[in-house]
């Protein structure tokens, strides 16, 4: 029967419809009929059968409404996904074997009458035919033929070729299992009629085996799958293995489709007995004689051609533009891009790879799966000795230069060089953690090489450790430009023998170190004009990007290199495609586009036109043709096809005709132009596509390394976007681009990516605070950190701080438990009188001691608490994740120590119910962040080994610390010391400084901007009023451990200028039930909401909210007469200020708003002498104290709005006392050694 491909994944799945009519098959025109009556049916009554969210099944057949066909559908859901506007369906249209993404309000029931009729596109598998590949066993230096589990790539192209040329298709149904069809499939090419089957096994992509249980299945197969069968022809015993095929329905014999030179394979057909399915398994011979191997010993040049067919994943067939200065070439199927400076045949296979033998092995040994498409083409310039610059996706990989240089330092040439000293290569990495990769392998790889010592050097700031740094007798030195150069001042000769220096991730390395980068080749360049001898020099450069030093690069330390660019976006900055952006309005685009075409009509240019809809292209054309320009034009719905508009656009050109074609997207590829001069992009372009339009331009790209003043005349390719109001969406990602290709960009462009990142940043408002930011003060890639950099106060209010923070934060005794890193801990606060902590886990050992009180919990939940018990200590933790069960008892589940704060997976079956007793004290874990030291060298990760030095210090162990600033649950502090305890003398003593070790490790630098950064983000803390912040705060209901949580109003920001002198006075510690009944009671602008309260603030008018009063934020300061308070607000009006002994009240009205602020003073002021002036930006209060002397604090209670005023606190650190009991001494500054004092009463003990 005659039949349509449908769709096509590989010879062992491919879908079919039927296009002959014959009995007892559906014909096309039924397919038409139901088409037709499905969209007049569904358009008509859309609503009336939705389908709700909660009834989609997986595995059920609805009606969907297809994008891309434009029309209703019958299709089976595959998978279902939540979002946040609802749910995405991945659907499987049963009529035309395409897979689709739908909304669910794209859904609807299907019909009865619609589902009776079987479904058109019907899945199939060749018969009997399954796939054989060649396995190369280096160990052994063998390799065979034999079966294999999937499909060659090389095998489903020419599956897929054959069916592509072919202009007749018919199959004969053999069986049918599982609801697959089992076919002989035969194709009509020019005439030539052919097995498909018996082609592939020809080719030997395929062998004939049977299925066990093949002859009973087609037997048993229904009465409606039987009549599909009706067109199966009597079966004549032909092919390798005997297997039945039937005759071919055309009435001729079938020619194997072996091609030119291919006749000898015939008798493989002809003679079955010459090759039989167990040879498969025993044709082995050696790697340097396989080919003689294959069959068809006639046709050695067929056997060659064959073997990279089997070898080749990829299949690569390339097309190459014969120029010595330059070429472009379209390689494969997928089309992928490379621009060469220099013609290189690319070395696509591992075998024919210009690599020494052993590597070779040792990269099979570690299933190496390339060469990749840029490996192709950058190991052979490499092995050759040549400079290399190589740009591509892989530019990070390590693999693009490891393996030819090598290969390189295998050679005898290298031999005279053994006794001199230093290494041969030098490959220079942007940080530690890239070094170290490249470091392992190499490791990895010289088990296959000869003479191979690497070595990794990571020196730090001490000069003793580049002094003891042994390098004799190494090859390889991995190294960061900061540590080479330390090298280098303690051994001026070290790159005298260097015959390989390696730049990896050159964008990093030139962006964040190009001063030590270029200091680094100077150096380089001197020692090579030195060197005795004639020894080899290369330099290779491998990166993601093209940067604008890498032009210095090529031209004052590279010899002629070959450069190698794999990206078409980065190819057009080497090639100086000239960009330019211009602004306009969405409705004024056409107008717009008219003044860029008068130009290129006075100047010869072939100009494309690029929108992304088929509406857009025909008014575009229609709007040139009124206006007398001559213009082609091409979408998926034109009659006119690719090569029908390709001839005639170059026959405009050809004729002195300004060349302008308007274009969709998706034509560009069947076009295949490379020659045009301009692009307009009418529509904004994504990322992606952007690519792709630039490559059209690609026969036009400067062909040699120029300076960045490029004169206009000698830019060939521009690029002009369009942009306007509605080009949000993608504006980032151009804009990087641009800035990067040091383009011109419009203010426009600017301002839209500023608000499209404010909006981006806005969807992170309820992410964790980022971590870098949070530790070193600064987020060097804020666009792709997925954590938020703004202050959320719903996650930042204070969170079960200890008595001890609020009371003295000048010291408090932590207890480090986790350690993250070199800065960053999680731990507790250890309390001083009484350590509620202590006595739960001391209660709690005690109840899980007996058996009977370990009771096992079947049913885990989220967020929830249970008990871990690990040997004789319990553990409290929280349920993080819970994996589907799989119908398992026990699986694993990761759950949280919410009293120490490190993560961890458990079975199910160790957890234990945790009775509310143990629950009553919240979490104790709180994040600890030791202030102002980051790592040397702009690296943005701790190095392992401070953090191994610092773990193995601090963990478990009391250390004294002063509380910088408090945020949520985490606790800036700075200095953090170790202490330890002599109760007999009712002191401590300090053995040392966090910060002092780390400097000391010579791995970590001073941080002076760490603690203003993240004063700064504290200020950032939005201004809003009570129902605003009802808003902001889920509503969700009151769980146990909610109910010991400090309210919003304790949100601290600490600072090191509070004086503790009144603290110690007005604060002690509490019980926790009195603590909590005070903090309810007292009479804060903002505390925690009830559920009552936030759905009442809901539904309240937005006229309510208007009129609601905002509180201004307030910043003060204090000498010892007087209280300074700025009250930040702009433009105030109606403003009024009274004064009282122990209050003072103000309100004003500032943009329609109406700012109240009641303050409850902590000490009286003299109220007739107070004073309140409004200035432009801020009203400005002076308050007189009644008594001279410093405040401790300003407020009775605490107020969220009202902070201190850094810039205008005028004593000094080292003037504070520290206060330990009724003892006052002085201390030194923050983070120096000399910190130790005695104390009265004696500090809680470790309880570690």
């Amino acid at each position: 029967m005659e039949v349509v491909v449908l769709k096509v994944e590989d010879p062992s799945s491919f879908w079919i419809a039927v296009k002959e009519c014959m009995p007892g098959v559906v014909s096309e025109t039924v397919y038409e009929n139901l088409n037709a009556e499905m969209e007049q049916f569904y358009n008509s009554y859309k609503d009336t059968d939705k389908v709700k969210q909660e009834e989609i099944e997986k595995g059920q057949v609805y009606v969907v409404f297809s994008e891309e066909l434009k029309c209703w559908c019958r299709a089976l859901v595959e998978s279902v996904r939540c979002q946040a506007d609802g749910f995405q369906l991945r659907c499987f249209l049963v009529d035309y074997a395409k897979y689709c993404s739908v909304t669910s309000e794209n859904i609807r029931v299907l019909a009865g009458a619609f589902a009776k009729i079987p479904h058109r596109a019907k899945k199939c598998r060749l018969h009997c035919t399954k796939p054989l590949t060649l396995h190369i066993d280096y160990c052994e230096n063998t390799a065979k033929i034999g079966p294999a589990k999937r499909w060659d790539t090389a095998a489903i192209q020419h599956f897929r070729k054959l069916l592509e040329e072919a202009t007749e298709v018919k199959a004969t149904i053999q069986t049918v299992e599982d609801k697959v069809l089992e076919v002989f499939l035969f194709v009509t090419i020019r005439d030539e009629k052919i097995c498909v089957n018996d082609d592939l096994v020809a080719k030997h992509f395929a062998h004939y085996k049977e299925d066990e249980g093949t002859a009973e299945s087609s037997s048993d197969v229904s009465d409606d799958e039987v009549s599909l069968n009706a067109e199966c022809v009597p079966v004549e015993f032909v092919g390798p293995t005997f297997l039945a095929r039937p005759k071919l329905p055309f009435g001729e014999e079938v020619s194997p489709h072996l091609g030119p030179g291919l006749a000898g394979c015939n008798s493989v057909l002809e003679k079955p007995s010459q090759r039989s399915c167990t040879d498969l398994n025993d044709n082995t011979v050696p790697v340097d004689s396989m080919v003689l191997g294959l069959p068809s010993k006639e046709d050695k040049a067929v056997q060659t051609e064959r073997l990279p067919q089997f070898l080749n994943f990829s299949s690569l067939q390339t097309h190459t533009v014969e120029d010595d200065q330059q070429s472009f070439q379209n390689v494969g199927k997928e089309k992928s891009f490379v621009f060469l400076s220099k013609k290189i045949e690319p070395s696509s296979l591992l075998e024919t790879a210009p690599l020494f033998d052993g590597l070779k092995k040792e990269l099979a040994w570690n299933k190496f799966s390339g060469p990749t498409f840029t490996q192709s083409y950058c190991w052979p310039p490499v092995a050759w000795g040549c400079d290399v610059v190589a740009i591509s996706h892989q530019g990070n990989d390590p693999l693009l230069y490891i393996p030819p240089v090598l290969t390189l330092l295998q050679e005898s040439d290298y031999q005279a060089l053994q006794n001199m000293g230093g290494p041969l290569a030098v490959i220079v990495c942007p940080g530690w953690k890239k070094a170290q990769l490249v470091f392992d392998l190499l490791k990895t790889f010289r088990k296959g090489c000869r003479h191979l010592h690497p070595v990794l050097i990571i020196l730090g700031q001490n000069k003793e450790a580049a002094s003891q740094m042994e390098i004799q007798g190494c090859e390889v030195v991995v190294t960061t430009p900061y540590n080479l150069l330390r090298l280098l001042e303690r051994n001026t000769r070290l790159l005298c023998r260097v015959c390989h220096l390696v730049l990896d991730e050159t964008e990093v390395l030139f962006s964040d170190a190009s001063e030590q980068v270029f200091t680094i080749l100077d150096c380089y360049k001197k020692a090579t004009a030195q060197a005795q001898g004639n020894l080899p020099h290369q330099m290779i450069a491998v990166g993601t990007q093209w940067n604008k030093h890498i032009t210095p690069l090529v031209k004052e330390f590279m010899n002629d290199p070959h450069i190698v660019i794999t990206v078409i976006e980065e190819a057009a900055i080497f090639g100086k495609v000239q960009q330019v952006v211009q602004p306009c309005m969405n409705s004024n685009r056409i107008a717009e586009l008219l003044k860029i075409l008068d130009f290129t009509q006075r100047n010869l240019q072939k100009v494309l036109v690029f929108t992304d809809s088929v509406t857009e292209v025909e008014m575009i054309h229609k709007a040139l043709k009124s206006n007398s320009i001559v213009s082609l034009k091409k979408h998926r719905e034109s009659t006119c096809n690719a090569e029908c508009v390709l001839e005639r656009w170059r026959k405009m050109h050809s004729s002195g005709i300004p060349a302008v074609l308007v274009l969709t997207d998706d034509c560009l590829q069947s076009l295949g132009i490379t020659d045009a001069t301009w692009v307009i992009h009418f529509s904004f372009p994504s990322p992606a596509v952007f690519g792709q339009r630039l490559q059209s331009m690609s026969d036009n790209f400067c062909t040699g390394i120029k300076d960045s003043a490029v004169d206009q005349e000698d830019t060939k390719a521009k690029s002009v976007i369009l942009l306007t109001e509605t080009s949000s969406c993608h504006a980032p990602g151009i804009l990087y681009y641009l800035k990067h290709a040091e383009a011109e960009i419009p203010e426009e462009l600017y301002d839209l990516t500023a608000r499209v990142q404010e909006s981006e940043e806005d969807k992170k408002f309820s992410r964790p605070l980022c971590a870098s930011l949070k530790t070193f003060g600064i987020c060097r890639n804020r666009t792709e950190c997925p954590d938020r950099h703004q202050i959320n106060l719903s996650l930042d209010a204070a969170q079960n701080i200890a008595d001890e923070m609020i009371e003295t934060p000048e010291r408090v005794t932590i207890l480090p438990l986790f350690i993250v890193h070199a800065t960053n801990y999680f731990g507790r606060i250890v309390k001083k009188q009484k350590d509620l902590f202590a006595v739960l886990a001391k209660e709690m050992n005690d109840y899980f001691k007996v058996p009977g009180h370990r009771i096992s919990v079947n049913t885990m939940e989220r967020s929830l608490f249970y008990a871990l018990r690990e040997g004789a200590i319990c553990h409290r933790v929280q349920v993080v994740e819970t994996p589907a069960k799989d119908g398992e008892n026990v699986y694993k589940v990761t759950i949280k120590y919410v009293d120490d704060g490190r993560t961890s997976q458990v079975n199910s079956d160790q957890l234990l119910h945790l009775p509310a007793k143990f629950q009553n004290l919240p979490p104790q874990a709180v994040e600890i962040i030791v202030c102002r030291v980051k790592p040397i060298d702009n690296e943005v990760e701790w190095n392992p080994e401070v953090t191994a030095h610092i773990n193995s210090k601090i963990k478990g162990k009391l250390h004294h610390a002063k509380v910088m600033h408090t945020l949520g649950k985490t606790v800036w502090v700075d200095p953090m010391v170790g202490v330890t305890s002599l109760p007999m003398m009712k002191m401590w003593i300090n053995e040392y400084n966090i910060r002092s070790e780390i400097l000391s490790t010579g791995l970590g630098t001073d941080n002076p901007e760490h603690v203003g950064e993240i004063q700064k983000l504290c200020r950032q803390i939005p201004v809003l009023d009570h129902a605003e912040s009802l808003e902001r705060l889920p509503a969700k209901p009151e769980t146990t451990m909610e109910k010991f949580r400090t309210p919003v109003q304790a949100l601290l920001v600490r600072s090191t200028k509070e004086d503790t002198a009144g603290l110690e006075e007005a604060s002690s510690p509490r019980d926790p039930s009195i603590q909590e009944n005070t903090a309810e009671s007292c009479n804060s602008p903002v505390t925690l909401p009830s559920n009552d309260v936030v759905q009442a603030k809901e539904a309240e008018d937005t006229t309510v909210h208007q009129q609601k009063s905002c509180h201004p934020p307030i910043k003060w300061f204090q000498d010892d007469v007087s209280v300074s308070l700025k009250v930040q607000i702009l433009r105030a009006t109606d403003s009024k200020c009274e004064f009282f002994r122990e209050k003072v009240t103000f309100s004003a009205y500032s943009e329609g708003k109406l700012y109240v602020a009641d303050l409850e003073l902590y000490q009286s002021v003299i109220a007739e002498k107070s004073t309140c002036v409004i200035k432009d930006t801020e009203a400005v209060i002076l308050l007189v104290k009644e008594k001279k002397g410093a405040w401790c604090k300003l407020l009775k209670n605490k107020n969220v709005h009202v902070s201190l005023d850094f810039e205008h606190w005028e004593e000094s650190e080292d003037e504070r006392p520290f206060t330990v009991g009724s003892a006052r001494l002085n201390y030194p500054p923050a983070g120096s050694e000399d910190w130790f004092e005695s104390s009265e009463d004696s500090d809680t003990e470790s309880d570690e």
